[in-house]
């Protein structure tokens, strides 16, 4: 049912737009060259650096892709929560705090391209051009998923149809990453990870309580579903892997890599890490919890589950609708967009650095001043968005799908490159080209033939590996200045305990 526009629902959503928009405007005011539109000048703290990271991570698919993929198959989904969580950890333990050490000490590396071609001493601008690429390939993706779920929630909330809410969703994140940059995102990024966290605290709570507590909840599902209990229903070992394998991605994702570039010092990384682990694994198992006792209160109650039934990704929205106070689901349903804008947002910032600073600053318009390069940026944010929402018209289009397809590409063909680069000296130029190219490639090739329906990023990833060490240990030996510069990152990292 479309809300009214003088409905409390509607006003509060209204009211956190608003907000978004006025931080967008005071990012705008703290914004003086291109250094702090793509990287914030790199002050980020420790808590704006964690639910920065956390947020960016989780876009619309921690409220509508996982939960629809729990109540449709139970606990067997949970899975990918589990992956994501050791992924993460590794990422913050392993890569956060040498990144930030890294691209600081290779020339003041501003861009995922940029940190490629500084710590290789890439003359050729070959891996500058590639890296760009690829971000473009799959960023698209990513942002056009980011759209689908903008799309639904607005379609959901207002009754719109679905082309214009494709627009009206994307619009609203636009806005504010044209107009403050990434200092703009980051502190949106902030207040989104906090309405997120709430809402995924609240509603399983809710939800629970609904149905008499967890015992009772527990009883209607085993009756209504069975095998809901089981994480191992339906699921053979690839499967099982293959649910595990998406914490691989976490190392190859440039909008959560470039949250480790801006931190204010390496010295903020353990407090950050230790906040957006706790952050994560909250909402995370929120969300599980929400698809998991949505099974129980919807099928108490056939006559409320028309939508949900319809679109399991609709299950928290729902929810939200059908057990809160009018005033209190306005804040829940903003998560949801606070969700998709924020990883939406800094998808397109990114995929606008890689435009501005490495293709037309490096190859186009070297000398052009920083409000030029400023202005091309924002021009680039409202380009992609546009492609973006062009790939998301299909009405059936799955967030989940379109997220798994993006993440599998950028962690085939940067997570290797990145974890070598950070961790193995002998790593070549040569070997770092070969490496994203085998990566983007076999993930492309393989979701087209879905071979024993392994999830893509497995071979990718593993492929990718195989292509880096060879390549670099079948050519000449990494210069004296590289390997210098390596030792002392490590020795700055040792000192921090890290």
């Amino acid at each position: 049912m479309a809300l009214t526009a003088n409905n409390p629902t509607v006003v509060m959503f209204a009211i956190y737009l608003i907000a978004m928009l006025l931080i967008g405007w005071m990012g705008y005011r703290a914004t003086a060259n291109l250094s702090d539109y793509i990287l914030g000048g790199r002050s980020l703290g420790p808590v704006v650096t964690a639910l920065s990271a956390g947020a960016s991570d989780m876009s619309g698919w921690l409220l509508m892709g996982l939960p629809g993929a729990v109540y449709l198959s139970g606990l067997s989904e949970a899975w990918i929560a589990i992956g994501l969580c050791v992924g993460a950890w590794l990422n913050w333990r392993f890569v956060a705090a040498r990144l930030r050490v890294y691209t600081e000490k290779v020339g003041n590396a501003l861009t995922l391209p940029d940190y490629f071609t500084n710590r290789f001493e890439d003359q050729s601008s070959l891996l500058r051009i590639v890296t760009a690429v690829v971000i473009l390939v799959f960023f698209t993706l990513y942002c056009a998923s980011g759209v689908v779920a903008g799309a639904r929630l607005f379609e959901s909330m207002f009754g719109m149809d679905y082309q214009t809410a494709l627009w009206v969703g994307a619009v609203a994140t636009m806005a504010y990453v044209f107009i403050g940059g990434f200092l703009a995102v980051s502190w949106t990024d902030t207040i989104q990870a906090s309405l997120m966290i709430t809402a995924l605290i609240l509603a399983p709570l809710m939800v629970i309580y609904a149905d008499g507590g967890v015992a009772a909840s527990a009883d209607i599902i085993a009756t209504a579903r069975t095998g809901a209990f089981d994480m191992f229903q339906g699921h053979g070992v690839i499967a099982i892997v293959s649910l595990l394998a998406w914490g691989l991605g976490y190392f190859g994702q440039p909008h959560i890599l470039v949250r480790f570039m801006a931190a204010e010092s390496v010295a903020t990384i353990p407090n950050a890490r230790r906040i957006g682990m706790t952050w994560m694994v909250l909402c995370l198992g929120g969300a599980v919890a929400v698809g998991f006792f949505g099974i129980a209160f919807f099928a108490g109650r056939p006559d409320l589950a028309v939508g949900v039934n319809a679109n399991a990704e609709t299950v928290f929205l729902e929810v939200a609708k059908l057990l809160f106070n009018p005033w209190v689901a306005g804040i829940l349903l903003a998560a949801v967009l606070a969700a998709v804008m924020s990883t939406l947002s800094c998808q397109l910032l990114v995929c606008s650095s890689a435009l501005t600073q490495d293709i037309y600053k490096t190859f186009l318009r070297k000398q052009a001043s920083e409000q030029e390069l400023v202005w091309f940026g924002r021009a680039m944010v409202f380009a992609v968005a546009v492609v973006a929402i062009v790939i998301a018209q299909d009405p059936n289009s799955k967030v989940l799908g379109m997220v798994s397809n993006a993440w599998a590409g950028f962690g085939a063909a940067f997570g290797p490159l990145v974890l070598f680069s950070l961790l193995w000296p002998r790593m070549t130029r040569n070997g770092a080209l070969a490496g994203m190219v085998v990566g983007a490639a076999t993930v492309l090739v393989w979701q087209q033939y879905q071979w024993f329906k392994l999830y893509e990023i497995v071979p990718g990833f593993a492929l990718s590996s195989l292509a880096i060490v060879l390549v670099s240990l079948l050519g000449a030996p990494p210069s004296q200045r590289m390997r210098a510069i390596h030792a002392e990152v490590e020795r700055d990292i040792a000192a921090h305990g890290e």
